[in-house]
């Protein structure tokens, strides 16, 4: 990417599994990705550093289903009733391929549904896709 075109967008990933953050920072790592990665083991600690401005705007967040005391569908209910973050922007990124996990997601509004063992080894085309995205994409930054 060009320097001048580079938007830096966070990248809030929430998940549980350390073999998948470490993918996710391979990945970046791997095309020079220069946003910040910041990290939430489960959906209660994602809501808490959302609410504590811990994560800088714009965002992308990149969400897990299957965690611990909160998990992403519960999260992505929680997300969608507070104000300040109903704007949010969220791709799933799990293990479930779930029908009715699909269904909830997107009626959550979500902006991708994406299935980790059909990408086990893909985590740079993500990176790439979402490069891509923010580039063109407007996101919602503070205050919006």
């Amino acid at each position: 990417m060009k320097a001048q075109s580079y938007k830096e967008v966070t990248i809030l990933l929430v998940d549980d599994d350390d073999i998948d953050h470490m993918a996710v920072a391979r990945a970046m790592n791997k095309l020079k990705l220069l946003n910040p990665l910041v990290r939430a083991r489960d959906g209660l600690e994602a809501l808490q550093m959302l609410r504590e401005k811990r994560v800088c705007h714009p965002y992308v967040i990149l969400l897990d289903l299957n965690m611990p005391r909160m998990n992403g569908l519960e999260f992505l209910e929680q997300l969608r009733h507070e104000e300040t973050f109903t704007s949010s922007v969220v791709f799933v990124l799990t293990t479930s391929a779930a029908d009715e996990d699909k269904v909830a997601a997107y009626r959550h509004h979500v902006a991708g549904y994406m299935v980790k063992h059909h990408i086990k080894d893909e985590f740079v085309s993500i990176f790439n896709m979402l490069g891509s995205y923010w580039q063109v994409v407007v996101l919602p930054s503070d205050g919006e």
